[in-house]
Formats: C-alpha cells, sequence, structure tokens
C-alpha cells in the first residue's frame, strides 16, 4: 500500500486551504476581522478630527446654526432601518427563504439610497448657503467624516 496516497485527516474535518493549515471558513473570518478593524481606525480618527475640530469655525457658523435636527433624525432613522433590514437579509439567508432575502435586500438598497440622497440634499443646502468644506476648519472635518461614511455605504452596497 502507497503511504503517501493515504489522507490521515478525519473524515468530519472541514477542508483546509491550499496553502496551510487553516480553513477557508477560518480564513474569511480572520479578514472580515482585519476589515472592521481598519474601518474603526479609520473612522476613529474622523471622529476624531471632528471632536478636536468642532469649534474651529473661522467666525462662522456652527453646527448648531447649519443643521436641522429633524432633517439628521431622517437621515438617521434610514441609516438605522436600512442596518436592521441588512440584518434581516442576513437571518433569511441563514433559513435559506429566497423571499425574505429579496424583501429585505431591497429595503436595505431603498433605505440606504434614501439616507445618501438626503446627504447629498444636506450638502447641496450647506454649499449653497456659503459653508462649504473651504470655509473653516470645522466644515472640512464635517464634509470629510460625512462625506467618507457615504461613500463607504455606496461602496458597501455595491
Amino acid at each position: 500500500m502507497n503511504t503517501a496516497a493515504v489522507s490521515h485527516a478525519p473524515e468530519n474535518s472541514e477542508p483546509t486551504s491550499a496553502d496551510g493549515p487553516a480553513s477557508r471558513r477560518i480564513i474569511v473570518g480572520y479578514g472580515f476581522w482585519i476589515f472592521l478593524l481598519s474601518d474603526i481606525i479609520m473612522f476613529s480618527a474622523f471622529f476624531a478630527a471632528y471632536a478636536v475640530l468642532n469649534g474651529a469655525t473661522n467666525g462662522g457658523p456652527g453646527p448648531a446654526q447649519l443643521f436641522d435636527t429633524n432633517s439628521v433624525a431622517i437621515e438617521t432613522a434610514c441609516l438605522l432601518a436600512s442596518s436592521f433590514a441588512c440584518g434581516m437579509a442576513s437571518l433569511a439567508v441563514a433559513e435559506q427563504n429566497q423571499r425574505w432575502t429579496q424583501l429585505s435586500l431591497l429595503a436595505t438598497g431603498l433605505l440606504g439610497a434614501a439616507f445618501l440622497g438626503l446627504e447629498l440634499k444636506e450638502f447641496s443646502s450647506l454649499v449653497g448657503r456659503g459653508a462649504g468644506p473651504t470655509h473653516s476648519a470645522f466644515l472640512s472635518s464635517f464634509f470629510t467624516l460625512v462625506g467618507c461614511h457615504g461613500a463607504h455605504i455606496t461602496s458597501s452596497c455595491s
């Protein structure tokens, strides 16, 4: 009997990757955590810059004068509802329910698009009132933070 051809792996073990002993599931999970941690680091830096520059208005308007709390609440609700719908889609996938998967993904996309549309409308309004990103350090940090978040959402949905 040729011993080189005999596999010593247990029958119930997960298949390993071609280049090492780790299973594909472990490698994908590790990659996801690296992605998540890089997002946390990047957005932490953006939030820190925004917090530091919050009062640097260059004599111009600050957050209280620029932002409508009702509009911000609607944007936040759209974003949170789209995250919830995405979670529901994950559960529907696990249950192999195609109808609920599709409906949840549709809701996720529509709510995400609504959020992005409201953000673009807000950006347009701010620039139209002379409160663009070049007006002050505060507005620079705001446009960077919110713009990068919008780009992140757009790329995550693609």
